[in-house]
């Protein structure tokens, strides 16, 4: 069965990932000895500095992990670490409305939240690792410092904002482009000295007499030392953003002394012998729990032992859309990082039951959130009242607040993922992403942006998601870790903002239900809908639009089209940027594949 890659196997240790050298630096790490969670670190940070325009130290990271099963403590329990900042305690819709903004720009400073990836990767380190903290950092260090050829997509990135950053933006001028004003080269090597000496000071503060003495003070020099300082003098000078104006932001170092990164139980779904687990309503992951829950009284049993070549059929295409819809309408009424979000009702086989019956044979074109619990749903008044001649344009400035992919699955700057396996059974499945270096200016001091994760927020109060000071935006970010038989045994995850969950339920049905294997669950063709309002600056939405691979197939589009849909045929290889791994648990072998898009995602093992 030919797959673009094979999908790898072993039992030493395997590591996923959006880039080659991530991948090869979380396995470099296995090699020295360490375990499943300093890879993950070591291939963390190395993400942030040869994907720069996916994620940085400025942005956040969601990771889902479980122990070993034969671990002394929390054995096999499958874990959230939200490493997702807040809100900024400055950052409150009076302060937008006193600015006359009825949107959070995608660009600029008015959108960070506390940066989180940091705090989140060395916690991880400190609590589950057990290497030092050089040990891991050391091949950003040596990227950052030496130089790193260049992906053609950064180049391309770098390029796009060159005016904006000469014009605008000097201190992303003077880190990104020569000194005519040119951008970088691809596949020249590209050196960030400033980001380098950042780290190596943050190393040079790791001092203690311990490990994880050592890693707490590394976090206070990021929280509350050279770091937090930089931060507040720069977030005090404006800057232009998408709003076409410019300004000066809310976060200060007071905001990131106060925040931490928090381990959190998972929301999980069991499916047909497995148990699929997610983080909260902070984030969308949920949601692919609503439409899975909804498609297993619709979709037949599995696996039908689908040819890795052949194209998922118009009824499993449609089906999932239509499930889609309903999960992200239900996503816009009352997801958020509020302890009101009935979580329970809106999983429970009762509703899922009533909403499964809103899948007709014809496309929907409405946004239909349900009630859950008998409340009545709340969407955005920007959703419900706003026309289209009304929204902002996303290209008011520099057209780079949108951080994902478009509609076709070009990508704009978007996320990293990285998973990791080793040959104890630890698990992990992160989402790195935020701190683009296209949507904030370069922080002169440290040599990387602010993310712009709070544009995720509605400024219209009461909503589960609205802009409160100390929240968490509701995030895409959606990592995924399953079980079997009660055992952690497969994670996996992808770039893509509002499409990462349904590019994983692409790969989901294709895994469990077609019965591929990890590389050909990957590489068969995929989908997703836009017909729901997006999580980033300008909101749009799209309705009764999917868009496909070609691969799918004329017979499937000609269907898909028959049924209502608005059919937007995209290359046949532009959808999805997913990895993933598993273990086997009763032989031991690990296994690992990484997605062909792109050209830079990479699985390494033995």
């Amino acid at each position: 069965m030919f797959t673009t890659r094979p999908e790898l196997a072993g039992t030493f240790g395997m590591v996923a990932s959006t880039h080659w050298l991530a991948s090869a630096a979380g396995m470099a790490t296995l090699e020295a000895g360490g375990n499943a969670f300093d890879a993950a670190v070591a291939a963390g940070f190395t993400l942030q500095v040869v994907e720069p325009h996916l994620n940085g130290p400025g942005g956040e990271v969601p990771v889902l992990f479980a122990r070993s099963p034969r671990a002394a403590t929390g054995a096999g329990v499958p874990v959230v670490l939200s490493g997702q900042g807040v809100a900024p305690t400055g950052a409150t819709t009076q302060a937008f409305a006193d600015l006359g903004l009825g949107l959070i720009p995608g660009t600029g400073l008015l959108a960070a939240t506390v940066p989180g990836a940091f705090g989140a990767w060395l916690t991880l380190l400190r609590d589950h690792g057990t290497l030092p903290l050089d040990a891991v950092l050391r091949f950003a260090i040596e990227y950052a410092e030496h130089g790193h050829p260049l992906l053609p997509r950064v180049a391309a990135t770098v390029a796009s904002v060159s005016e904006h950053f000469t014009t605008h933006w000097p201190t992303s001028a003077a880190t990104w482009l020569a000194a005519d004003g040119a951008p970088p080269a691809a596949g020249r090597p590209f050196r960030n000295p400033v980001l380098a000496s950042t780290y190596r000071r943050l190393l040079d503060a790791a001092r203690g007499p311990s490990r994880e003495a050592q890693i707490d003070a590394a976090l206070a020099a990021w929280n509350t030392g050279f770091v937090a300082e930089a931060i507040d003098e720069f977030s005090r000078h404006p800057v232009m953003d998408d709003s076409g104006r410019p300004h000066r932001g809310f976060l200060t170092g007071e905001d990131l002394a106060g925040w931490r990164p928090t381990y959190e139980p998972p929301v999980t779904l069991d499916w047909r012998g497995w148990t699929l687990a997610k983080a909260g309503p902070w984030s969308q992951g949920p949601a692919l729990l609503q439409a899975l829950a909804m498609l297993d009284g619709v979709l037949p049993a599995g696996p039908r032992g689908r040819s890795a070549s052949a194209a998922p059929d118009a009824e499993l295409v449609h089906a999932g859309v239509e499930a889609v819809k309903l999960a992200m309408a239900d996503r816009e009424a009352w997801y958020g990082d509020d302890a009101s979000v009935p979580v329970d009702d809106l999983l429970s086989a009762a509703y899922t039951s009533g909403r499964r019956a809103l899948i007709g044979d014809r496309a929907s074109t409405e946004l239909r959130p349900g009630s859950p619990g008998g409340r009545p749903p709340r969407l955005p008044a920007f959703v419900t009242d706003t026309s289209g001649r009304e929204r902002p344009s996303g290209a008011t400035v520099a057209g780079v607040g949108e951080p994902t992919v478009d509609a076709r699955g070009t990508t704009r700057g978007d996320t990293c993922h990285v998973d990791v396996v080793d040959r104890w059974g630890n698990i992990v499945s992160a989402t790195p992403s935020g701190g683009w270096l296209q949507s904030s200016p370069v922080i002169p001091a440290l040599g990387f942006p602010l993310g712009t994760r709070a544009q995720m927020f509605w400024l219209e109060p009461g909503l589960p998601n609205s802009l409160v000071p100390g929240k968490r935006p509701r995030t895409t970010l959606s990592p995924s870790l399953a079980l079997r038989g009660g055992v952690p045994t497969l994670a996996f995850g992808t770039p893509g903002g509002d499409q990462q969950d349904q590019w994983q339920l692409c790969f989901w049905l294709a895994h469990t239900l077609g019965g591929l294997d990890l590389q050909a669950a990957i590489d068969a063709p995929a989908w997703h809908t836009t017909s729901f309002p997006s999580s980033f600056y300008p909101r749009d939405m799209t309705p009764g639009e999917v868009v496909v691979e070609s691969r799918v197939g004329d017979d499937v589009i000609g269907e898909l089209r028959r049924r209502g849909h608005t059919v937007t045929v995209s290359d046949g290889w532009s959808l999805g940027r997913l990895s993933a791994v598993s273990v086997d648990p009763e032989t031991g072998v690990l296994r690992a594949a990484a997605n062909p898009r792109g050209m830079q995602g990479y699985a390494v093992g033995r």
